[in-house]
């Protein structure tokens, strides 16, 4: 059974940051806005969050500079994913060159403003936010082990964000509107609504969550942030194809790659891989061969948005 519970709780940590990333993409693809630039909003927004977690180490209680510093990643993840929906709504530009061009330029970014401060591109900060057993809910038999103990406080906002993103979409005229301008663009003009302030809504909410879901890759899975989500943003990308816009497919979709990734990562320490000799590196490999196969099925019957990477052209009909 502890070898049961260690992979459940390994696998939350790889699994929240796909889930929050995914549900960003699906507000900016819902809007009609395809955001490739998720890996380089997770990257500016790990920058920005462990930036301040470092600042402000000892400033607050653990727990309080933890969800100060989501919201500074957040922030971040608006203002530069501001470049992706300029270019991509505003001036009508090929969304996938766009953002590409965001994913290059953001490496590169974090490591310059490291190395200008401190001379390293390597951003260090002292974790001190893990739980060891939630007050309470730790203590229950069996679901206490899986869910409240050697948890971060980012698994339950990830699932705040899951809640939030169901309501949102399907329950809030919000989120019909943001739905009839990634399928029916003209339609949803003549009714009134303005497609270019929804899309930039969804897509300022893609870059909220894709830099919030950097910072939560970064803090429970390292002590050091070295410009790298070890691709993420993309995989993120391929939990919202399978889970087929939807955000309770994406949350097992992403529970399913982050499962993947656990067995990648801590092989060793599971008795039955570390006894079959295989490689370690074969194992590092299995999660993106799951992806090209999963996606090699799924794309086959893809429920994206009709209008998805289509500029809005007012006068079309």
């Amino acid at each position: 059974m502890d070898t049961i519970f260690f992979l459940v709780q390994q696998t939350w940590f790889f699994a929240i940051p796909l889930l929050v990333v995914a549900l960003g993409g699906l507000f900016s693809e819902r809007s009609g806005v395809i955001n490739i630039a998720l890996e380089g909003i997770m990257l500016i927004g790990a920058l920005c969050g462990i930036g301040f977690i470092h600042i402000f180490n000892h400033a607050m209680p653990p727990q309080l500079l933890l969800l100060c510093a989501v919201l500074v990643a957040g922030a971040a993840g608006i203002v530069f994913s501001l470049f992706h929906a300029f270019a991509a709504i505003h001036m009508k530009a090929d969304q996938v060159i766009s953002g590409t061009a965001l994913n290059t330029f953001a490496p590169a970014f974090c490591i310059f403003i490291a190395r200008t401060f401190q001379q390293t591109q390597q951003v260090q900060f002292e974790n001190v936010f893990r739980i060891e057993s939630v007050p309470v809910l730790g203590s229950i038999p069996i679901i206490g082990d899986l869910l409240f103990k050697n948890t971060y406080i980012t698994t339950y906002i990830g699932l705040l964000f899951l809640l939030l993103a169901w309501v949102i979409i399907y329950k809030t005229r919000f989120g019909l509107r943001l739905r009839a301008c990634g399928e029916l663009p003209q339609a949803a003009d003549s009714a009134g609504i303005s497609v270019y302030k929804m899309r930039y809504a969804g897509t300022l909410i893609s870059g909220f969550l894709a830099g919030i879901g950097g910072l939560i890759f970064v803090v429970p899975t390292s002590n050091v942030f070295n410009a790298d989500v070890a691709g993420y943003g993309f995989l993120a990308l391929a939990v919202l194809i399978f889970g087929q816009w939807k955000p309770f497919r994406i949350f097992f979709a992403a529970l399913f790659f982050g499962f993947m990734k656990t067995v990648a990562a801590t092989s060793s320490g599971i008795p039955f891989l570390a006894g079959l000799n295989i490689p370690p590196y074969i194992y590092k490999m299995v999660p993106y061969i799951a992806t090209l196969i999963v996606l090699a099925f799924v794309s086959k019957n893809s429920a994206a948005p009709a209008a998805e990477g289509e500029p809005f052209d007012k006068g079309k009909r």
